[in-house]
């Protein structure tokens, strides 16, 4: 299953830099279709199946995105 399947916006690559919390709020807002789930990078184990109401927002230990938010 690809994004394009999903409803609304798919990926946020403005969120790169800036805090977790925020992205959280600015994808739910942005999509309410989907959940954000902030993971930080190296602690967190995900679930890798796909879910277009899904979207994890991989944060470091400071909680800054480090890579694209995308749904899946």
């Amino acid at each position: 299953m690809a994004s394009d399947e999903c409803q609304g916006k798919g990926s946020w690559p403005e969120l790169v830099g800036v805090k977790g919390e925020v992205a959280k709020a600015t994808i739910e807002r942005e999509n309410p279709l989907v959940n954000a789930v902030i993971v930080v990078e190296g602690e967190d184990n995900v679930i890798t199946n796909y879910q277009c109401d899904r979207v994890w927002v991989w944060v470091d230990k400071a909680g800054i995105v480090v890579s694209v938010p995308i749904i899946g």
